[in-house]
Order: structure tokens, then C-alpha cells, then sequence
């Protein structure tokens, strides 16, 4: 039910929605014969502009984000130690290039890149990748089948990959994961994910009753902040991101996830 429910609530956390519902009211109280409402319109109108102008303003929202990306650092030197790598999906880009044979990863490409050497070095480790299909209406393939493919083009050994292929989200990531053959969630295993999200999914895992170790990769943030930084595109981006992850742990804690 919750991943029905944050689908159709997307655009109600996106900040261009905000601006819009601002401007949308403000221009119809412009177009009234009452003076009161005519002077709200006004006023809604420039509280739009004023909010898309913040918006721009990257060093807010990206210290919201740094917050969570600090929580966590990957284990440095030996990993022998471990069972193996938990990746979560959100790696592949829809349908983009899969038709035509070529899986293209999306901003979060270091889930799956990072692990590969270190498969490579540890032979005794497995993989396990957890990814459905979590869109509403589109039919297209699990993601777990784009990863397939993708660590077969890089040569890994798929006897030590482990695909799961129904979760939608970072909850069934962690449920369906252990109903996979091979699974034993009292083995040591090492968390991938991004480090924005690596919160949210190390609670949610240990939650499951995981024996994880936070593993964050694909860093969204950099340590200085850069104070005069300013970009529609690049803030707007920044605000989607700690937003849907401050009110995703907001949501995991309300329903007991977490």
C-alpha cells in the first residue's frame, strides 16, 4: 500500500509543484473583481518567483543531503571477512539501451561498478541484487534482469550472483531479499547502496533482522561547500533528493520499518 501511496504522491513533495500551485492561485486571484483577493494574487505571485529564486540556491539543500552521506564510511583494508554484497537497485536508467542490448546505468552506476572488484579480488563473496520493476503502469523488465546482463558483460562469475527480481522498494528490498536461495541473513554482508540513502536502508535491513555493514557508494555531495554556488537545475535536483529521503524516513519510522 505505502508504494502505491509514494507513487502517486510524487508530485507532492517536488518543489516545482510548490511554485506552481503558488503561481496557478496567485493568477487566478488577479483576474477577481475583489481588491483583497486581487492584493493576494499579487503577493502569491511574487512569493512563487521569491521560492524559485531560493530554490536555485544549492548550498541549502545540499547540506541536508551531506548530513546523511556523513553518517557512513565503507570499511577500508581486508573485507574477507564478509559473506558477501547486498546491492540495491535504482542503478538502471528505465528501458534505455536495454532493446538494444546495452544496460544503461543512471546516476547511481557506482552500485553496481564498485562491486565488481571487489568481487574479482574476494572469490569466496557472493552478490546478491535486489530490483524489481517498481513503476506503476509500465510492464517493463525487473531491473535484477538488466543487472544480470550487466555483470555478465563484465565478466563476473553468475554462480556467485544472486538476483532478486519482485521488490519496489527499499522495504521489500530487505523482505524478499531473504526468500532468496542462498540467502543467510546471519552471515556478515556488506550493504551497497548510495550514501544519501544508506540511512534509511541500514535501518530498514537491520530492521529484517540483517547482519550488514554499511558499504556507501555514489556520493551526491563534495566536504567543502561551496557557498555561491547557484543553479535552478542542479538545487531543484538537491531539493527532490533530501526531501524524498527525509520524508521516506519519516515514513518508514510512522509505519515501523525502521
Amino acid at each position: 500500500m505505502l508504494h502505491y501511496l509514494s507513487k502517486l504522491t510524487t508530485l507532492v513533495w517536488q518543489p516545482l509543484t510548490w511554485v506552481a500551485a503558488l503561481l496557478a492561485i496567485g493568477v487566478v486571484f488577479l483576474f477577481v473583481r475583489s481588491p483583497k483577493l486581487r492584493l493576494w494574487g499579487r503577493t502569491l505571485c511574487a512569493s512563487a518567483a521569491a521560492l524559485l529564486l531560493l530554490l536555485g540556491w544549492q548550498p541549502l539543500p545540499e547540506s541536508l543531503v551531506e548530513i546523511l552521506e556523513d553518517r557512513y564510511t565503507a570499511p577500508s583494508g581486508d573485507l574477507s571477512g564478509f559473506t558477501g554484497m547486498v546491492v540495491l537497485g535504482g542503478v538502471f536508467r528505465g528501458n534505455d539501451g536495454r532493446d538494444r542490448g546495452q544496460p544503461a546505468l543512471g546516476c547511481a552506476g557506482e552500485r553496481v561498478v564498485l562491486p565488481v572488484p571487489i568481487m574479482n579480488k574476494y572469490p569466496h563473496m557472493r552478490l546478491l541484487f535486489t530490483g524489481g520493476n517498481a513503476s506503476l503502469f509500465s510492464k517493463a523488465d525487473a531491473e535484477a534482469t538488466a543487472a544480470k546482463s550487466y555483470f555478465e558483460r563484465m565478466g563476473t562469475d553468475m554462480s556467485r550472483v544472486l538476483l532478486e527480481s519482485r521488490s519496489r522498494n527499499t522495504y521489500e528490498n530487505a523482505a524478499f531479499g531473504l526468500a532468496v536461495p542462498g540467502v543467510d541473513k546471519t552471515q556478515p554482508w556488506l550493504l551497497v547502496t548510495s550514501a544519501w540513502h544508506m540511512p534509511r536502508a541500514l535501518a530498514t535491513f537491520k530492521k529484517a533482522g540483517w547482519n550488514v555493514t554499511p558499504f556507501p557508494v555514489d556520493y551526491y555531495t563534495k566536504h567543502e561547500t561551496q557557498w555561491l554556488q547557484y543553479s535552478l537545475f542542479g538545487g531543484i535536483d538537491a531539493w527532490q533528493l533530501a526531501l524524498r529521503e527525509y520524508l521516506g524516513w519519516v515514513v518508514y519510522r510512522v509505519a515501523g520499518r525502521l
